[in-house]
């Protein structure tokens, strides 16, 4: 049931256990992020991407696309993928960035969004999951943790067909 907290410490994941038999996990969330965001559209969530990058990442290499897709799965432990794309077109090799984010954050607070964005934003620069590629995340969004914990317990409840933000 928790499978995303693995690693955090036993208090932590007791805390959350409690919360969630008290029926009370949802509403914490609501309480720290009252309602969802408002980039339902492939091109909303590509202008708020783009602004993202250039603010904080103007020199970066550029994005061909950015979209959400359905085939992105919860259980496979992926929120966004953030690929790079080569085709051979004649004799040139054409190269682009994308990012594809989970249709399921369609769902979600306008900050949770914008942490998942963070992140594969970050792999531009950062391929892997290292100390570089967290200071990165943080320097673009100082909250960067905590915002990936409060998603970790919203992944949880929509695990458990409770997504607080469902019928907002």
């Amino acid at each position: 049931m928790l499978k995303y907290l693995n690693g955090y410490p036993t208090e932590l994941q007791s805390q959350v256990k409690q919360l969630l038999a008290d029926g009370k996990l949802g509403a914490l969330l609501l309480k720290k992020y009252p309602s969802k965001h408002q980039f339902s559209s492939n091109k909303a969530l590509y202008d708020l991407t783009i602004a993202l990058k250039n603010k904080c990442m103007r020199q970066s290499a550029s994005l061909a696309k950015v979209t959400y897709d359905d085939k992105i799965q919860l259980s496979h432990h992926a929120l966004g993928l953030h690929s790079y794309v080569s085709r051979i077109q004649g004799k040139k090799v054409k190269s682009k960035n994308e990012i594809r984010i989970a249709s399921s954050l369609k769902q979600a607070p306008e900050s949770l969004l914008k942490m998942v964005i963070v992140h594969e934003l970050a792999h531009l620069k950062e391929k892997q999951h290292n100390k570089a590629f967290y200071q990165l995340c943080c320097h673009m969004e100082s909250d960067y943790h905590q915002l990936e914990f409060d998603l970790r317990l919203l992944l949880i409840l929509m695990d458990l067909g409770q997504n607080p933000y469902a019928d907002k």
